[in-house]
């Protein structure tokens, strides 16, 4: 019928956070990370869970940033 509208539901996890957090621990990607403040750091995700990454820096302190607090992050 044309017009009708799915009533399947969008699923509420979709898992690809996961993968792209562990290619990125798994290559070693550094990524740039934009905060709720503005504020941006670059650094090597280095571990992840459920609440927060684990952000490794060359030269600078490493950071544990939650995840609520992280607007975006990609690749660099």
């Amino acid at each position: 019928m044309p017009g009708k509208i799915s009533s399947t539901k969008a699923p509420e996890q979709t898992f690809e956070e996961v993968k792209f957090l562990k290619r990125l621990i798994d290559e070693q990607k550094t990524v740039r990370v934009k905060l709720s403040d503005n504020q941006e750091v670059e650094g090597i995700v280095e571990f992840y869970d459920t609440n927060f990454i684990r952000l490794t820096r060359a030269g600078e302190p490493n950071l544990f940033l939650f995840k609520h607090d992280i607007k975006y992050l990609y690749e660099i």
